[in-house]
């Protein structure tokens, strides 16, 4: 995090709510100003994340994606706009949250994240948002997460059913990891992609803003963590359960003596 921060009389009116909880107050404001966090995807679950991470102050916040906005995107995908189809999402995600905050920084990155340059975009951040819809990018950030000991907030969704979780398995036991919970990739087509099942829009929002509260909670060291816990959101039976996850210790990327940095062929 960068060193300065300091509360303008605009800021004392902008996070007023904030700045009344004891939890938080003036000095919690000033860390999520001086925050930046890394969100994979400005999707479903990105978009949510994002505008509540503006909202909330985080000083910087970086987006990846390397999408455009379509007309199929607009049911679930609140950050962008019916006027902005065809533009790139970071650009239209960007828009988006200087209207929500000015003051925040937005990095937009337009490329896709690959083994070739994860490293280098997750080292510069403090905490990873993984808001994918794909098992490929999941393990990828999941790995280089691991590799430059940053915390990552991850969560899923399908049909109308979800899961979130935070994974810091860099801090050691009794910290799991995605790959902790799931080993490896699932074959090719044995879990459908949401253009495939469907989704329900609402869940997005729900699990992206629980996203955007994990990721402040854990900037600010507030609450429990969800490291070491699943959480599931069954929306049609209006259900929320948390499962234990151990850290494995077989796990090939943060198991045994000599942990693996570089299962996703990161460099």
């Amino acid at each position: 995090m960068t060193e300065a921060a300091e509360l303008s009389d605009q800021d004392f009116e902008r996070y007023a709510r904030h700045l009344i909880l004891d939890e938080i107050g003036e000095a919690g404001q000033a860390r999520l100003l001086r925050s930046r966090v890394l969100v994979v995807g400005a999707g479903g679950l990105g978009a949510p994340a994002l505008l509540y991470l503006a909202a909330a102050g985080v000083g910087t916040i970086g987006i990846v994606d390397d999408d455009v906005v379509e007309l199929s995107n607009l049911q679930r995908q609140i950050i962008h706009a019916t006027e902005r189809i065809g533009a790139p999402k970071t650009a239209s995600a960007t828009e988006a949250l200087h209207r929500v905050n000015p003051g925040v920084r937005v990095e937009p990155h337009q490329l896709r994240l690959v083994a070739a340059n994860a490293r280098g975009l997750v080292r510069g951040y403090d905490i990873v948002v993984d808001g994918s819809d794909n098992f490929a990018t999941r393990f990828l950030v999941n790995d280089t997460c691991f590799a430059e000991g940053k915390t990552l907030v991850s969560a899923a969704l399908l049909r109308f059913d979800a899961q979130i979780s935070t994974f810091k398995a860099h801090l050691g036991p009794p910290h799991p990891c995605y790959r902790c919970l799931f080993p490896e990739p699932p074959p090719p087509g044995l879990v459908p992609r949401c253009e495939e099942a469907g989704i329900l829009g609402a869940l997005a929002g729900t699990v992206g803003s629980l996203q955007a509260i994990e990721t402040v909670k854990e900037l600010l060291g507030l609450g429990e963590s969800l490291s070491g816990w699943l959480l599931l959101y069954e929306s049609l039976e209006a259900t929320f359960r948390k499962i234990r996850v151990p850290r494995d210790p077989n796990c090939a990327l943060c198991g045994g003596v000599a942990p693996r940095a570089g299962l996703a062929g990161l460099d």
